[in-house]
């Protein structure tokens, strides 16, 4: 939420002094450490591309994809999109 609000202070800054374009947007998006991607909530969460690492169900994992890979996802819709869809719901 955080993120989200200061982003937003700097498109509202940009645009008051007449510098926002396609490059300004870009530069001010902070972006999610490796490994990670934002998600529609506007919070980074594990790439299931990333890997799970040693074995097992990952820590905070929700579906398993049915390529293997482990998702994060908050929400049912799109989980596991280009991974091969949901093989396995982990939590409700």
């Amino acid at each position: 939420m955080l993120v989200r609000a200061a982003f937003c202070a700097l498109v509202l800054a940009g645009s008051a002094l007449g510098i926002v374009g396609a490059n300004s947007v870009t530069s001010a998006v902070i972006a999610c450490g490796a490994g990670t991607y934002e998600n529609t909530d506007g919070m980074c969460i594990p790439d299931p591309s990333s890997g799970g690492g040693g074995g097992g169900v990952p820590q905070g994992a929700t579906a398993q994809c049915r390529d293997g890979d482990y998702s994060y996802s908050t929400h049912h819709s799109g989980t596991c999109s280009g991974h091969g869809g949901v093989a396995q719901w982990l939590t409700s």
